[in-house]
């Protein structure tokens, strides 16, 4: 399968319908597949608590548009804010196993995600309010 502007934008305009403003197009074959892939197109004003996943690391790769990825520590002060824009050259970012971060969407933004499986839903304790 390609991976083009084409698919992204098949993705973006699901994401438009969806009331959430985000979508997952998956490339894993399960939900209880070991290596979770996903393209993440992620629409400005997407909720997005902030979390962590204590048993997985994560890797965004950004395909198209900005945002900002923070990084917080347990008391949810802002430790780290990475701009995502590959116009300026900054690609993407990885994130620890158990590091609370959190989402800014500047622009529509399709992400390549990348993490270890099975997939887990977050829980309670997993977010920030």
């Amino acid at each position: 399968m390609l991976i083009n502007s084409h698919l992204i934008d098949k993705i973006e305009l699901e994401a438009a319908e969806s009331p959430r403003l985000r979508m997952n197009y998956n490339f894993h074959e399960s939900l209880d597949s070991k290596a979770q892939r996903l393209i993440n197109l992620l629409l400005p004003g997407t909720a997005i608590p902030i979390h962590r996943h204590r048993h997985t690391a994560e890797t965004y790769i950004l395909l198209r548009g900005k945002m900002v990825v923070s990084f917080y520590n347990d008391m949810g002060a802002q430790t780290a804010r990475f701009l995502l824009d590959p116009l300026i050259g900054n690609y993407g970012v990885q994130i620890p196993k158990g590091q609370w971060h959190g989402i800014e969407v500047i622009e529509p933004s399709a992400i390549f995600e990348v993490k270890d499986g099975p997939y887990a839903p977050l829980q309670p304790e997993d977010m920030m309010d």
